[in-house]
C-alpha cells in the first residue's frame, strides 16, 4: 500500500514539475519574443525619433550623435570589391601618382633635415590596392557651395622609394613600407553655377588625419647605421603631408573658367596666446620634481611650432612667455597646448596636453582660460588628473582694426623717440646687408600705471584653533619686482579692504601681477592661496572688476578691481 501511495505521489509530482517546466519555459520564450520585438522597434528607430523621445540633456557624454552616414551599403556590396571593380577605380594609378608625386617633392626638400644634401623619388606609385570609403557627411554652406566629406580608409602596398643623399656624398635607397592611412577627406564644390557640370571648381583637402603609419627601410642596409637618420626622416615627411594637403590648405582644381583665388588659403587673422602657468602637473621624476617646458601650437608643423622655456624642479611653474600665431580658419582649427617634463639629452615625456577651438573666441577680447590636460587629444575622458595650464588668448581678425586695437602690435602707442630709434635701426640693417635685409619684429614695450584695488575675499580657509584667520593680501609685480600689501583683517573668513595701490609698469605686456592672500600668526604667517594675473585685459580694456579663484589653497575668493592709465607725457597725442 505505501508503495503504490508513493508511486502515486511520484507521477503527481513529476507530472507538476514537467508542467512547471513547460509553463515557464512558454513565458521565457513570450519574454524573449517581446524583447526581440523592441530591439526591433530600437533597430528601426532614426536619429530624430529618440531625439523626440529624450531630451539631448539627458544623454550621457558618450552619446554621441555622428553627421556622417555609413557607407554599409558599399560594404555589403561584393561587386563593388572585386577585382574588376578595384580596376575600374583605381584606372588612373599612375596619373595620380605622378601628380602626387610633383606635388609633395617640392615640399619634402622644403622640409629636407640639414643633415641631408637631397631628399626627392626615384619611385612613387600608389600600387594596386584601392582605398575603402566607410562614411560621408554632406555639410551645409550657405546655399554657394556643396562641402563633402569621405571617411577612408587605406591599407595599400604602393611602391615608393626615397633617394637620399648625406652632405658626405653618400646615397642611400630608402623605402618607405607598410603605409596605415585612416582619415577624412573634404571635397567642397564652389562655386554653384547653372552650367555644366554644375560648380565652378573642386578644392580638396585632408580634413582630418586620423592614422598615419609607415617604416623606412634602407635598401640593402640598416637605417640605423647613421644615428637621427630615421626620425629626420620621418618627421620631414609628417610635415610635409601637413604643409601639402591637411586642412585648412587645400587644392584648388579649376571646372570651369573662371577667377578661383577666393577658394585659395589665406591668413584671417592673428592669435596672441599668453602661456601663464600651470599647476598640480603629474611628476614623472623618480628623484625630484619634473622639468615641465611646453610647446604652443595651431598647426603641428615645426616652423610654427613655439616652445617654452624649462622651469625646473617645479610642478607648478609660472612661464609668463607671449607667442603669435597666424589664423587660417577659425571655424576649424584649435590653439593646442603640450606640456612635456625635459630629459636633458633624452627623450621628453609628455606630462599632458589640452586644445581648445579658436570659434569659442570672442574677436577684440582676451579671453582667460584654465585647460585640463589629458594624455591623448583623441580621447578625452581621462579620469586621472594631470594638471591643467593657464592661457590668456587674444583673437585680431584681419579687417577689424578700426574695431579694437592690438596692444601686440608694433606701431602699438610708441614714442616719438621709439619711432626714430626703430626707422634708424631698419636703416642700419638694410644698409649693412642690401641682398638680404628682412624686417625684424619689435618688441612692444608699454608703460603706464597699474592701479590695484584689493575689494575684499570669501570663504576663505580656517588657519587657526579658533576656526577662523587673519588675512592679509601681498600684490607682487613679477618683472618689476614691487611689492605691497594690505593690512590684517583679524578674525575673518570673509575680509573687507578696500585698499588701491599703484604701481610703476616699465613693459606692461610681459608683467603679470601676483596676489598672494597669507593668514597672520604671531610667530609667522600661513599660505592661503594666490592668484596670478598678466596686464593684457586690463590695457586693452582700460579697467574691470572680477572675482578670482584662490589657486593653492583649499577654498576662497578674492575680488579685485583692476585699472590702467598709460603715462601721456611719454607718448604723443
Amino acid at each position: 500500500m505505501g508503495f503504490v501511495f508513493g508511486v502515486v505521489v511520484g507521477i503527481v509530482v513529476g507530472l507538476g514539475i514537467i508542467v512547471g517546466f513547460v509553463r515557464c519555459e512558454n513565458a521565457r520564450a513570450a519574454q524573449r519574443s517581446q524583447l526581440a520585438t523592441t530591439i526591433a522597434a530600437f533597430a528601426r528607430m532614426t536619429v530624430e525619433d529618440s531625439r523626440k523621445i529624450l531630451p539631448p540633456q539627458f544623454y550621457p557624454s558618450w552619446v554621441v550623435f555622428s553627421s556622417s552616414q555609413k557607407l554599409s551599403f558599399l560594404l555589403s556590396t561584393r561587386t563593388f570589391y572585386n577585382s574588376s571593380s578595384q580596376i575600374r577605380s583605381w584606372t588612373h594609378a599612375v596619373a595620380a601618382s605622378e601628380l602626387i608625386k610633383t606635388s609633395v617633392e617640392p615640399i619634402l626638400e622644403q622640409y629636407r633635415p640639414v643633415i641631408l644634401a637631397s631628399l626627392k623619388f626615384s619611385k612613387f606609385t600608389l600600387g594596386t590596392v584601392a582605398p575603402q570609403f566607410t562614411g560621408v557627411s554632406i555639410i551645409e554652406d550657405g546655399g554657394d557651395g556643396v562641402t563633402m566629406e569621405l571617411e577612408m580608409q587605406w591599407d595599400g602596398n604602393p611602391s615608393i622609394i626615397l633617394d637620399i643623399k648625406t652632405l658626405l656624398g653618400v646615397a642611400l635607397p630608402v623605402q618607405v613600407k607598410n603605409i596605415g592611412f585612416t582619415g577624412v577627406f573634404r571635397l567642397i564644390f564652389k562655386p554653384l553655377v547653372d552650367e555644366f557640370p554644375g560648380f565652378g571648381a573642386l578644392s580638396y583637402s585632408l580634413r582630418q588625419k586620423k592614422k598615419l603609419d609607415f617604416t623606412l627601410k634602407v635598401i640593402g642596409g640598416d637605417i640605423s647605421a647613421i644615428p637621427g637618420l630615421y626620425d629626420a626622416i620621418e618627421g620631414a615627411i609628417r610635415d610635409a603631408v601637413e604643409d601639402s594637403i591637411t586642412w585648412p590648405v587645400r587644392k584648388v582644381v579649376p571646372i570651369l573658367p573662371g577667377d578661383y583665388s577666393d577658394l585659395e588659403l589665406k591668413p584671417v587673422g592673428i592669435l596672441e596666446v599668453k602661456l601663464v602657468q600651470a599647476k598640480e602637473l603629474t611628476n614623472k621624476d623618480i628623484i625630484g620634481k619634473s622639468d615641465p617646458y611646453a610647446v604652443v601650437y595651431i598647426r603641428p608643423l615645426r616652423d610654427r611650432m613655439k616652445k617654452s622655456k624649462t622651469i625646473n624642479n617645479d610642478l607648478n611653474p609660472i612661464w609668463n612667455e607671449h607667442f603669435e600665431f597666424v589664423v587660417e580658419d577659425v571655424s576649424t582649427q584649435h590653439i593646442t597646448v603640450k606640456v612635456y617634463d625635459s630629459e636633458g639629452l633624452q627623450s621628453s615625456e609628455l606630462i599632458g596636453c589640452a586644445q581648445l577651438r579658436l570659434d569659442e573666441l570672442q574677436p577684440g577680447k582676451v579671453k582667460d582660460v584654465w585647460l585640463k590636460l589629458v594624455k591623448d587629444l583623441e580621447i578625452q575622458r581621462d579620469n586621472k588628473n594631470r594638471g591643467q595650464v593657464h592661457l590668456e588668448l587674444l583673437y585680431c581678425p584681419y579687417g577689424m582694426e578700426n574695431s579694437f586695437t592690438n596692444p601686440f602690435a608694433p606701431n602699438y602707442s610708441m614714442t616719438s623717440l621709439e619711432k626714430v630709434l626703430k626707422n634708424a635701426t631698419k636703416g642700419m640693417e638694410s644698409n649693412g646687408n642690401e641682398n638680404a635685409a628682412t624686417p625684424k619684429k619689435k618688441e612692444v614695450i608699454i608703460r603706464g600705471v597699474l592701479s590695484v584695488t584689493v575689494i575684499s575675499a570669501e570663504d576663505l580657509p580656517a588657519t587657526d584653533f579658533m576656526g577662523k584667520s587673519d588675512p592679509f593680501v601681498v600684490l607682487t609685480l613679477k618683472k618689476a619686482e614691487t611689492k605691497n600689501k594690505t593690512r590684517v583683517v583679524n578674525d575673518s573668513l570673509n575680509p573687507v579692504w578696500n585698499q588701491t595701490f599703484d604701481f610703476v609698469v616699465e613693459d606692461g605686456l610681459h608683467d603679470m601681477l601676483i596676489v598672494e592672500v597669507w593668514d597672520h600668526d604671531t610667530f609667522g604667517k600661513d599660505y592661503m592661496g594666490r592668484c596670478i594675473l598678466t596686464l593684457t585685459r586690463v590695457i586693452l580694456e582700460g579697467e574691470y572688476r572680477e572675482r578670482f579663484e584662490l589657486d593653492g589653497g583649499k577654498s576662497g575668493y578674492l575680488n579685485l578691481h583692476l585699472k590702467w592709465m598709460p603715462q601721456p607725457i611719454f607718448r604723443d597725442a
